[in-house]
């Protein structure tokens, strides 16, 4: 007997919201950053090889797939950090009500996007 019924009928009905985004988001940058900074230890661990490994890393940071990357890194810590931030406070007790988890949702993904173009800026010693 063939079922005609969608198997997952919530998927068609469900509204996303920001607690879930900054949810998901949390875990992937999450991966990203395990990623980043096992990049950055064997980045560091080139300098026993000697200064040509190293010098090759530090020319493809130059590049622009190169700043691509430490931006998106950049924005991947600032972002769980903020999240982590949020996260500790509901450990508290505090921001369970619907609107605080939207203004929080909210503040952690601008907040993020925010102080990476402030690191940014203070990287290039606009600040």
């Amino acid at each position: 007997m063939e079922n005609k019924r969608p198997l997952s009928p919530h998927i068609q009905i469900y509204r996303w919201h920001i607690s879930s985004l900054v949810s998901i988001s949390h875990r992937i940058t999450g991966i990203i950053n395990i990623i980043g900074i096992t990049l950055i230890c064997i980045w560091v661990s080139l300098l026993v090889l000697g200064d040509v490994n190293y010098n090759f890393i530090n020319q493809f940071l130059n590049l622009l797939l190169g700043k691509f990357f430490v931006i998106g890194l950049v924005w991947s810590f600032s972002f769980q950090m903020l999240s982590e931030i949020r996260h500790l406070l509901m450990d508290m007790g505090y921001g369970f009500e619907l609107q605080t988890t939207r203004i929080t949702g909210l503040m952690v993904i601008f907040g993020s996007f925010l102080l990476t173009i402030l690191i940014y800026l203070i990287g290039k010693n606009f600040i």
